[in-house]
């Protein structure tokens, strides 16, 4: 079906089935890939991904709906949004942070992808990486980096329908058929039995609040709620798309990859590194799995796929980070695409490069050291993800929720909501309202007393 946007000389999506790609390739990220596996490896396996599987349902989604609704209501960027919704200064506040929180995450998330550009070349020629060696090499990681952004620049420079979802619409397929090829090869291996068992087999034992709010901040990082992508994205849409509909299949093309992604790494680790710690951590992804590769026949093929598959997930999150700023600057503004794109995408460039020496030991921004609410803070790269990338997203969901459901008339974004999909009525429709009005709030505000500490000792999400 074709589409139209509501809002003149901002781009348009082309069709619902590339507003869905986009969205879904926005959530899809590093997230499922890389960060769902050694979460759930660090939580207990099988139970973790049950507690996940409930959050992203009764609290991932109903804030994926209020962020489209909001988005097309108002036909803008986050702040232009609550502006033109009528928000005051303070509710702005909100937008002004799903800005700069889509800013500072793609430029270190960047540095994430350019290890997986570089990992790929490894596996292409089969060169054996020390991951902390590699990591504290600027002369490497800062080169790639910056490959990495120039290639969400060009994607971006296309605009809405010309870039955005031509590239979606390529790179969605190809990162589904990598995926399930890889965890296909990993199931069948010998002895992948008790890495299946260990993944899908929940304990209810481990199941405590620890667990239950790594689960939903991991719900909030995976699904993009909170950084204002879903609302720019919402905003190019027409009033007679169904985003019931569409939302459904961003949260199952989301939860299927990170479940997938949990299918690749853990029966091969069982079957090919017996023993080793299945809670790795990030290492788990740059450095157990190239071993895990190196013991497969044709691993190297295998492996040059797996990074492939990461870096392909990462450029499907970063270009719509890089869009929020854009949009931003184009509305409000009044730059012009290619402006908005060059100059936003340079900055991210050079705010890439501390993030990239805070992995060197005894690098001034390797050092940097200090509490944010009484969270200890290790590094420039951990200061960036902890307030940009984990806090400020809770808060943005948090205002979000209750710029809408009490700053707001909410039956106003019911009816949006309703606009293009007739069965979002009666319990459907006051189920929504219940959960964005008490439930959300009421979650995201635990979540956040216990990042600060107030339930014990500060537990980031």
């Amino acid at each position: 079906m074709a589409v139209s946007a509501n809002t003149e000389g901002r781009g348009q999506w082309g069709s619902s089935l590339g507003f869905i790609m986009a969205a879904a390739g926005s959530a899809v990220g590093l997230g499922n890939i890389w960060r769902f596996p050694y979460l759930t490896g660090q939580n207990g396996g099988g139970a973790f991904v049950f507690v996940y599987i409930i959050c992203v349902l009764f609290i991932g989604i109903p804030l994926l709906f209020n962020e489209i609704a909001l988005g097309r209501r108002s036909g803008k960027n986050p702040i232009g949004a609550i502006r033109d919704t009528g928000g005051n200064k303070f509710w702005q506040l909100a937008g002004v942070l799903c800005v700069l929180v889509c800013f500072f995450v793609f430029s270190y998330y960047s540095v994430i992808a350019g290890w997986t550009v570089g990992y790929i070349f490894t596996e292409i020629i089969n060169l054996p990486v020390d991951f902390e060696v590699f990591v504290q090499t600027p002369m490497y990681v800062i080169p790639l980096t910056f490959l990495f952004i120039l290639l969400t620049i060009l994607i971006v420079l296309g605009g809405v329908s010309g870039g955005i979802e031509k590239a979606a619409k390529f790179l969605m397929p190809v990162l589904f058929i990598i995926i399930i090829f890889i965890a296909g090869r990993s199931v069948t291996l010998e002895g992948a039995e008790a890495g299946i068992q260990y993944y899908l087999n929940p304990d209810f034992s481990k199941i405590n609040g620890t667990v239950i709010l790594q689960a939903l901040g991991q719900a909030f990082f995976s699904m993009s709620v909170g950084w204002g992508l879903m609302i720019t994205f919402g905003s190019y849409l027409p009033k007679e798309s169904n985003i019931i509909q569409s939302s459904g299949w961003i949260a199952g093309m989301d939860t299927m990859v990170a479940l997938l992604g949990g299918l690749m790494v853990f029966p091969a680790l069982f079957a090919l590194l017996p023993g080793k710690d299945p809670a790795a951590g990030p290492a788990l992804v740059f450095d157990v799995l190239p071993k895990v590769f190196d013991a497969m026949p044709g691993g190297n093929i295998i492996g040059s796929l797996f990074f492939l598959l990461l870096m392909v997930a990462a450029l499907t999150s970063t270009i719509s980070m890089l869009e929020v700023p854009v949009a931003y600057l184009i509305d409000d503004r009044k730059w012009n695409r290619k402006k908005a794109t060059w100059i936003v995408g340079i900055a991210a460039m050079i705010m890439s490069v501390p993030s990239a020496l805070s992995s060197i030991e005894g690098n001034f921004f390797n050092t940097i050291n200090f509490n944010f609410l009484s969270n200890p803070i290790q590094g420039f790269f951990g200061a960036m993800d902890f307030i940009f990338g984990t806090f400020a997203v809770v808060i943005i969901c948090l205002m979000l929720s209750l710029y809408t459901g009490w700053g707001q008339k909410i039956a106003d974004y019911a009816d949006e909501l309703a606009s293009g999909a007739p069965g979002f009525k009666g319990i459907y429709r006051k189920g929504w309202i219940f959960f964005i009005k008490w439930v959300c709030p009421v979650v995201i505000i635990l979540l956040i007393l216990n990042m600060i500490g107030l339930f014990g000792a500060p537990q980031a999400a």
